[in-house]
């Protein structure tokens, strides 16, 4: 079983940053992808970013050129710093990873709990 506890949410104005972290603890041998989803009410929940086990990252569009993942592997905790925030950033966000418990057990998708994120105008 594996935990993943996230906090950094709040509250912002429009052009503030905030830094979202994520760590990871229970049974892990290794963590594969790590990533950051977010959800409004009434939407599916969208991609904004993740980052391999080698660093290699990905953004969604919307958010290209003001946040940045990264990841500390020796603390099994992923971070998301947002720059320049805009309302409608405003959601739920979620962090994701991708464990491996054991060494010769299967991979799994891990969630957080969700930390929420508002930005006014």
């Amino acid at each position: 079983q594996v935990t993943l506890v996230e906090s950094g949410g709040g509250l912002v104005q429009a052009g503030g940053s905030l830094r979202l972290s994520c760590a990871a603890s229970g049974s892990i041998f290794s963590i594969n992808n790590m990533g950051w989803y977010r959800q409004v009410p009434g939407k599916q929940r969208e991609l904004v970013a993740t980052i391999t086990s080698a660093g290699s990252t990905n953004y969604a569009d919307s958010v290209k050129g003001r946040f940045t993942i990264s990841r500390d592997n020796a603390k099994n905790t992923v971070y998301l710093q947002m720059n320049s925030l805009k309302p409608e950033d405003t959601a739920i966000y979620y962090c994701n990873m991708v464990v491996r418990p054991g060494r010769y057990r299967y991979e799994y998708d891990s969630w957080g709990q969700g930390t929420q994120v508002t930005v006014s105008s």
